[in-house]
């Protein structure tokens, strides 16, 4: 029998990973199960993809992923969610909904990965352990909402909560980094134009200087201007060099746990910035965490895969604790406000939410609460980030024109 490996959750919420031989992988998932394991994921040891998304995806929360040497992106999967939930709610069975789908399908991946789909169904297996069986596509939160959809016969209304969780991700996901691309250009356009002023325009402005002056000393701003372009003009390509080195020594730091704990947590204290990244991985965690619960996903393996997706490594380490501590039996609010990382109106909604057992609806309104945080917070960002950018920009550009001028009025000057 093909040897299989494995990913799973079991009933204390511990991970677990390992090898199977079963004839296919729905009969390991099933053997799995009577082991009292929860399958996250089941694919052929032989297979040359992992058994379990990367650390980059499991930070990010995308749902994206490779197969078949072509890009699965997060956008596309929450179409196609959105599609066959829509199919089976019109009464389509399951076959031949993806039958559907996969007919219409233009990307090359996604048509192949519905076509693997409906084949693992065709052969007797399920969809929850057919889509396990490409676990860099789908994600352990989309396995397992499917699963617990099956199990209670509702399979379209779980896709289309699935589609819901992943366009509202998509949209927090969308805002947060628009806040973030526009000083970006902004800034990276400011930084051509004076390096180009430097570079390019007052070194001539320079040889004029010297050429019609005869030698006459130059106004102290001129200097400090003409100083900076012989600066910018002898150290352009190692300040490039250092920049492109230190994206890259960013990029090495952010795969090692410590690196991207230390740089989660410094992105979470910027001045401006901070706070909109705690709000974004807050609301992240919310709705996870409120989907899985609201389709019957159990507690701690909710807790493991909102852990997986938070897409911030503090956050992600305080809802550890809080499973450890759920695990020996506590309740959930508690210990989230032990971790001193949510805000207390967080927590306090979450301790209503248990006290009434509404739970889930309760994380629910937490993601709706943040992501309208993180709006307004977009909205201000942009509103004071603009002219502040502008002002500076101008400034820096005035200054080197009041710079040659001067000289120029000397020159005006002496020729009189």
């Amino acid at each position: 029998m093909p040897p299989f490996n494995y990913t799973a959750v079991d009933a204390r919420g511990a991970e677990h990973a390992g090898h199977i031989d079963a004839p296919d992988a729905r009969l390991a998932a099933t053997r799995l199960r009577e082991q009292g394991l929860h399958p996250t994921a089941v694919v052929p040891a032989a297979a040359a993809r992992p058994a379990e998304p990367s650390r980059e995806q499991r930070r990010r929360g995308d749902g994206g992923g490779w197969f078949g040497g072509h890009r699965v992106r997060s956008p596309e999967l929450a179409v196609i969610t959105r599609q066959l939930a829509t199919l089976l709610h019109a009464g389509l069975p399951l076959l031949r909904a993806l039958e559907v789908l996969a007919r219409q399908e233009r990307h090359p991946a996604l048509h192949a990965v519905i076509e693997a789909l409906a084949a693992a169904i065709k052969s007797g297996g399920t969809f929850s352990e057919a889509l396990a069986q490409h676990p860099r596509v789908f994600e352990p939160l989309y396995v397992n909402m499917v699963r617990a959809g099956e199990a209670a016969g509702k399979l379209d209304v779980v896709l289309d909560r699935l589609a819901r969780f992943q366009e509202k991700s998509l949209q927090l996901r969308g805002k947060i980094i628009a806040a973030m691309i526009y000083p970006l250009i902004v800034t990276a356009v400011a930084g051509l134009i004076l390096s180009g002023l430097l570079v390019f325009v007052v070194p001539r402005f320079q040889q004029i200087f010297a050429d019609l002056l005869k030698g006459a000393p130059l106004p102290p701003l001129t200097r400090f201007v003409l100083a900076a372009s012989q600066a910018v003009k002898g150290h352009l390509l190692p300040v490039l060099a250092g920049v492109v080195a230190l994206g890259a020594a960013l990029k090495l730091l952010r795969r090692s746990p410590a690196g991207a704990r230390l740089l989660d947590a410094g992105m979470v204290r910027l001045p401006l910035c901070g706070d909109l990244f705690l709000k974004g991985s807050i609301a992240r965690f919310g709705r996870t965490l409120g989907t899985l619960l609201e389709n019957g996903v159990p507690i701690l393996p909710a807790l493991v895969i909102s852990r997986n997706t938070c897409g911030n490594v503090r956050v992600a380490e305080a809802i550890t604790a809080v499973h450890d501590r759920v695990k020996e039996g506590a309740a959930v609010a508690r210990p989230l406000e032990s971790t001193r990382v949510f805000p207390p109106m967080v927590t306090s909604m979450i301790d209503v939410g248990e006290h009434t057992g509404q739970l889930p609806a309760m994380l629910t309104k937490v993601a709706e609460i943040y992501e309208e945080e993180v709006d307004h917070a977009v909205a201000g960002l942009s509103a004071l980030l603009e002219p502040v950018l502008i002002l500076f920009l101008a400034l820096v550009v005035g200054t080197i024109v009041i710079a040659l001028f001067l000289p120029i009025v000397r020159i005006v000057q002496l020729l009189t």
